[in-house]
């Protein structure tokens, strides 16, 4: 039962998961953050906006996954198994946001990913995640064959075959692996907003935009957007949701923090932010954010979502039978020049 999502709350937070800083629950992440003087925040948000272009994937990413059903299926099941696995081992979320972004900057770097196997893309997301946990677990020490679970991926790989992956990734991001990610500015923004909120609410509001913003790392639609651009409006959503009544103009420096030629996106970007916000079960934000992904196959779960409309693309009545075509697993090396 623990692998279906029919009946489990699997994209909302869990009391005990770890923020990237280390702390034992997301409340104790919501005091610290209200600790940072404002100077910091400023210095921060400076550096963030400074370099997040420079850890988007190259364009045109968004193109090719629009254009090759393949890809994009491949993402879906690598973001899938990356979200399950923050889960089962109780990371950092900051940790699952870099693989991710490690995986999509990957892609758009290597062409010949057009024509890999699914496995080779399971084996692409097992060196993501090891190298986005030895950069920011600072309290775990994982082991390779800790990543690989029965049942999760079609095969399993050997160490060395792992850590020659994971070579190849960092080589091919030019060893830039502190990547800017919308998750990186949750901090910023939640002290830059703290004093209009009601102090009872901040806990939900802080889960509520970790829960959109793990939702919308399954849709490539918002790798159309800045991180920032992203960020802000999982927390204007957020806001609209849980605190309706609160002081809109108190919040407009939140626009501000957004560069001028990305004011357009940001609109557009919450639009689409919205649709996660209009699927009432917080237990169908998976299939809400796949909505632009056409009925995947994944390694990990169950869903059941009744129909709505997102954007062109329609979801109807799915039913995900995600543990379906699982083979017996064995060491496999894939030939694709590591």
């Amino acid at each position: 039962m623990d692998n279906l999502l029919c009946n489990e709350v699997w994209l909302m937070t869990p009391d005990n998961v770890r923020e990237s800083g280390g702390s034992s629950n997301a409340n104790a992440n919501v005091e610290s953050s209200l600790f940072l003087s404002k100077e910091d925040c400023e210095e921060a948000l400076g550096v963030f906006l400074g370099k997040e272009a420079t850890y988007m994937p190259q364009p045109p990413y968004f193109q090719l996954l629009d254009a090759n059903r393949f890809l994009r299926n491949a993402r879906f099941k690598s973001v899938t198994w990356l979200l399950k696995s923050q889960r089962r081992m109780n990371l950092c979320r900051g940790t699952i946001f870099f693989a991710v972004n490690y995986l999509d900057r990957f892609v758009s770097v290597t062409h010949e990913c057009q024509e890999w196997k699914q496995y080779w893309f399971e084996l692409l997301s097992v060196a993501c995640l090891s190298v986005a946990s030895k950069f920011n677990e600072t309290t775990m020490n994982l082991q390779l064959h800790e990543f690989q679970v029965e049942g999760d991926l079609e095969k399993c790989f050997d160490p060395g075959l792992i850590q020659r992956m994971e070579l190849r990734l960092m080589k091919a991001l030019g060893w830039r692996m502190d990547s800017t990610t919308p998750f990186s500015y949750i901090d910023i923004l939640i002290h830059s907003i703290h004093h209009a909120l009601n102090k009872t609410v901040v806990h939900d509001f802080t889960q509520r935009v970790n829960e959109l913003l793990l939702a919308a790392l399954l849709d490539p639609k918002f790798l159309e957007f800045r991180q920032c651009v992203v960020a802000i409006s999982a927390v204007k959503r957020a806001l609209e949701e849980l605190s309706p009544s609160i002081d809109i103009a108190s919040l407009a420096h939140l626009d501000n923090v957004v560069p001028q030629d990305q004011k357009d996106d940001l609109l557009k970007c919450g639009k689409i932010m919205g649709k996660l916000l209009s699927v009432q079960d917080h237990n169908n934000l998976l299939v809400c954010a796949n909505s632009w992904h056409s009925s995947p196959s994944s390694p990990v779960t169950v869903l059941k979502a009744e129909c709505f409309n997102y954007d062109d693309y329609q979801v109807e009545n799915i039913s995900l039978d995600l543990g379906l075509g699982i083979r017996k697993r064995k060491w496999e090396e894939p030939k694709f020049g590591l």
